[in-house]
């Protein structure tokens, strides 16, 4: 808490010092010139996008946090023209110099914008430069008048290869040039690139898109265009006769599985080599892939026509071989055939082991402890790209405050087996078909032992899931066909047992139920959109990110049925049992979308919905406590730390068992974050959150937490705080600082809106985390 005091004084005062420094940092614009102040872009018709426009500016005014002060300049502002003492020269080091407006780069600018327009078929468009000089600043706007827009009349396809023709009118429904559109030069550009495509996945190897041109007769009239495609014969070089496009077919396919023959389409005398399935593999040493491997994840097929996408699929399907370090795909023309073409693909492999450790610190309440983790992995098992990942990690904490209890620590081993193959084990998939979805299956099996003071637990856990994504790698797919999960409680010590679960009020129910022997089976399916995929930075304020994430799953009720059908045993509670084990039967399903919006290339607005309900029925009235829901912390409502708040109006009487009270079957979060760049690595955020979590039942030890909808939205609770991120492009480490605004719990004023009587000690609650909150 007193570091995030120190971080808002030094916020705080860097925004005086920007706003003491902003007058002054004139005194660094040399006589004649000015300070750059401000640059807008608008457009005389609304038709036309001028934020669109904004891409082609290319000098900038100093930046700004938040989109309000130019903080960054303060420090600099404020430093002296004598560079020869050292604090001039720290705080220009540290601060950022005022911009001196470019005559030259205004310009420029200027005419970028106005081919842009042009482009968009405003061919008689001017862009006004307006300059508002005050004092030794000024403010640039550029004015669009992007006139009348040109559109296309006719359009004719002048192609004298007649089989190309056939080619490209054969899907003539699929071009998005048609008469009337907009003279819109890169929907041509688009054209292009569709044709060249086309025809690359039709055998012509040699095709691009630099054989496609378009020729436009814009004097016709009326703002009209006659459109004319072009597609010229073949040259093979300038001084050649033309002559008609050659298509190829594919002759042959070879491989080769190791560096040292890598070169296979010169020389394969000194190779070792196999044929399998018809396809030559070479090696020179060891092959390090079984043959399936080459041929299962190949789409170029010798007979076929060639086509582009094959080789890239192929590229795709090696690339996606954890074993695989990278791949190399030569089409070389057949000497003797004409019109063929031989394919060599290189297949390299990665380093098939690797060993790892991780010591790590803890303290959980002022108690410490250590965590050693060990890791093991083999990506080539099986010498077809299986990854075997081992897991063994051992934890000790030394617990102090513990009353009545004969062993003080804790300790904690577990150990953890995971088998992934690259494709499905229950289909299978050619080359051609494997390139349409990413797939692969994991077997996985967990063991962890848990030694408490109060308790030892076991958790036995074993899963078998499916995943794979789509192409381009926006959607994702994971179906958890079997996850079987048994927790044992061998062991509970008379303090806990009586303290604790042996209640005579039975205000206890949800704490005993997670300290009994449980058994769940469940199945599951998620779905993942992500349109970050190809963002280059972890905080990106470059673009809009769409992102969406749904979830459901079931457990129970294959057991039930058969435990209905065959009659069997129930216990005391009257749930069916397993192994003399009741079994958990629950449906739980969770959404969530988000959304960000970009400002400039430094600020940005990111909004985050999620709501998730599971309910428990059949042979569970209660949920696992691992499958209910909490809320508060760092990526919920920030106000509040983890478990903290709800359900519902539920405040807690004992805090010694809030943190299984305080969960529940409903959960709904609602989150807005303004995101800015400060300086060197350091990224900061406004942030407000709302939301909370209900029960379905009403629990006598959650008094207030069942969902009502007449009244649930008065149960929102409401935070806002600042954060700050240290962003190492690979992983952030944040930090935020949550206050509350407004808390559920309460009736009364004061303690209901916190916002308006606000108490730094009881409603501050700071956060350390990795990775952004949403």
């Amino acid at each position: 808490m007193a570091l995030m005091r120190k971080l808002l004084y030094s916020m705080a005062g860097g925004i005086i010092m920007a706003l003491l420094g902003a007058c002054s940092a004139t005194k660094f614009i040399p006589e004649g010139e000015y300070m750059l102040e401000s640059v807008s872009v608008k457009s005389t018709d609304k038709s036309l996008d001028a934020t669109s426009l904004k891409g082609y500016i290319r000098q900038h005014p100093n930046s700004k946090w938040f989109s309000l002060l130019k903080v960054p300049m303060g420090p600099y502002a404020l430093s002296g023209r004598d560079t020869t003492k050292r604090i001039n020269r720290f705080l220009q080091r540290v601060g950022e110099a005022p911009v001196i407006f470019d005559t030259v780069q205004a310009n420029r600018s200027g005419e970028n914008m106005l081919a842009a327009v042009n482009n968009l078929g405003y061919l008689h468009a001017r862009v006004n430069q307006k300059r508002a000089v005050k004092g030794k600043k000024v403010r640039l706007a550029y004015e669009i008048v992007p006139g009348e827009r040109y559109r296309v009349r006719n359009i004719r396809y002048l192609i004298e290869d007649s089989v190309v023709e056939r080619i490209v009118r054969e899907q003539a429904s699929l071009s998005s040039l048609q008469p009337g559109m907009p003279f819109d030069l890169n929907v041509l550009d688009g054209e292009r690139s569709r044709i060249s495509s086309r025809l690359q996945n039709s055998g012509y190897y040699k095709f691009n898109k630099e054989y496609v041109r378009f020729e436009a007769d814009t004097c016709v009239g009326n703002q009209k265009v006659d459109l004319d495609v072009v597609i010229p014969l073949y040259r093979a070089s300038a001084e050649s006769n033309p002559e008609l496009h050659r298509r190829y077919k594919i002759h042959s396919v070879s491989f080769s599985g190791d560096a040292a023959a890598s070169d296979t389409s010169r020389d394969t005398s000194r190779l070792d080599s196999m044929v399998y399935r018809g396809f030559p593999i070479y090696y020179k040493h060891k092959l390090a892939f079984r043959p399936s491997v080459f041929t299962n994840n190949n789409a170029i097929e010798p007979g076929h026509l060639y086509r582009e996408r094959d080789v890239q699929r192929t590229y795709s399907n090696f690339g996606q071989l954890g074993a695989v370090m990278f791949s190399n795909i030569k089409m070389v023309e057949n000497d003797s055939l004409p019109n063929m073409l031989d394919g060599f693909v290189t297949v390299h492999e990665n380093k098939p082991r690797s060993l790892g450790a991780e010591l790590e610190g803890t303290n959980s309440a002022g108690d410490l402890g250590a965590a050693l983790l060990l890791t093991y992995q083999n990506r080539n098992l099986f010498r077809g790209s299986e990854l075997l990942s081992l897991k063994l990690r051992g934890a000790f904490e030394a617990i102090t405050g513990l009353e009545g209890y004969s062993d003080q620590n804790y300790m904690e081993i577990s150990v953890e087996a995971g088998l992934t193959f690259p494709n499905f084990r229950l289909f299978r998939f050619n080359g051609r078909d494997r390139g349409l979805m990413r797939a692969t299956s994991e077997i996985s099996l967990l063991y962890d032992s848990q030694n408490r003071p109060e308790f030892h637990r076991r958790v036995l856990t074993s899963a078998l899931r499916y995943r794979w994504q789509s192409p381009n790698g926006l959607l994702r797919h994971r179906i958890d066909l079997i996850d079987l999960n048994y927790v044992f409680m061998p062991w509970i010590s008379e303090t806990f047992r009586k303290d604790y679960l042996e209640d005579e009020t039975d205000r206890n129910a949800i704490l005993r139920y997670n300290y009994e022997n449980l058994f769940i089976m469940r199945l599951g399916y998620s779905f993942t959109y992500n349109s970050q995929r190809n963002a280059t930075s972890i905080v990106d304020y470059g673009s809009n990110a769409l992102g969406i994430r749904f979830n459901v799953e079931s457990a129970g009720n294959v057991l039930y049925g058969f435990s209905n059908l065959f009659g069997a045993n129930r216990n005391d509670q009257g749930q069916y049992t397993l192994f003399n084990i009741a079994y958990a039967q629950y449906l739980k399903g969770d959404f969530d979308i988000s959304k960000s919006f970009r400002f400039d290339d430094r600020n940005s607005l990111a909004l985050h919905f999620g709501v998730g309900v599971a309910y428990p029925y059949g042979n569970s009235t209660i949920l696992p406590y691992e499958k209910r829901y909490f809320s508060g912390g760092a990526n919920s409502v920030r106000g509040w730390s983890v478990r903290e708040l709800g359900p519902g109006r539920f405040t807690g009487g004992d805090g010694r068992i809030d943190f299984i009270n305080q969960t529940g079957d409903i959960k709904l979060d609602l989150n807005a974050e303004y995101r800015t760049y400060l300086f060197w690595k350091l990224h900061g955020s406004f942030f407000v959150d709302a939301g909370n979590i209900w029960t379905i039942r009403d629990y006598a030890e959650q008094p207030g937490g069942q969902f009502r909808m007449r009244s649930f939205w008065r149960e929102i609770a409401v935070s806002y705080g600042l954060g700050f991120r240290l962003n190492f492009d690979y992983f952030i480490l944040r930090l935020d600082g949550g206050m509350k605004a407004i808390h559920p719990a309460y009736d009364d004023v004061r303690h209901h809106y916190p916002i308006i009587h606000p108490d730094f000690k009881r409603d501050f609650t700071l956060h350390f985390a990795v990775g952004l909150p949403f």
